[in-house]
């Protein structure tokens, strides 16, 4: 009797990280060409390849899903941030800062796409997030360190923060608009203004 080849069958379960992670990129891939109004919950399940309900499991809502996109995007800037401010010598506070502004510079031009469907296309609530934005917390953290350690003198480090980011985060969206996506010069730039800013003591 012929022996009759079985088809690899697909695993009928995932691991719950790895399906979430199906389910965040398949939005991913379809926020950025259709934008976060017209994707549907129906579509983003069908591209992960689960149910409907099983998407539910994992996410109540497609504003869940835009609220955890947004989450995973800030945890892995503040982390390309922190590991290249940690590359530095802890006493080199220019160093540190410069760091700070080309890893955020580079961290913006790598991910701009998914940045811009989930901050900006989905139109949330613009002041409530920009209080609630971790990565002022700390950069007003390294101008307050800065400052104890005589590297520069700021009376008021968060509103110093707010300044900076925005500053930093503006110049990105002028350079992608222009159609730049090599950030050294533009991070180059920012530094030095940012640390003439800042005035020594």
């Amino acid at each position: 009797m012929p022996v009759i080849a079985r088809k690899a069958l697909k695993p009928r379960t995932k691991p719950a990280e790895v399906r979430q992670d199906d389910i965040l990129r398949a939005a991913t891939a379809l926020f950025i060409a259709k934008g976060v109004g017209a994707t549907t919950v129906d579509e983003i399940a069908s591209r992960a390849d689960v149910a409907k309900g099983t998407l539910y499991l994992y996410f109540t809502s497609k504003e869940d899903v835009v609220i955890a996109l947004r989450e995973r995007f800030v945890t892995g800037f503040r982390a390309r941030i922190r590991d290249a401010i940690e590359a530095c010598p802890p006493d080199d506070w220019t160093a540190r800062l410069k760091s700070f502004v080309s890893a955020g510079i580079e961290a913006y031009l790598v991910d701009y796409q998914l940045h811009d469907v989930v901050f900006h296309d989905h139109r949330p609530d613009q002041r409530r997030m920009k209080s609630d934005n971790p990565l002022l917390g700390d950069l007003s953290t390294l101008l307050v360190a800065g400052t104890k350690a005589g590297a520069w003198s700021v009376d008021d480090a968060d509103l110093a923060a707010i300044v900076l980011f925005q500053g930093l985060h503006g110049a990105v969206d002028d350079a992608i608009e222009r159609g730049l996506r090599e950030g050294d010069d533009l991070a180059q730039n920012l530094s030095a203004l940012f640390l003439k800013m800042l005035r020594r003591p």
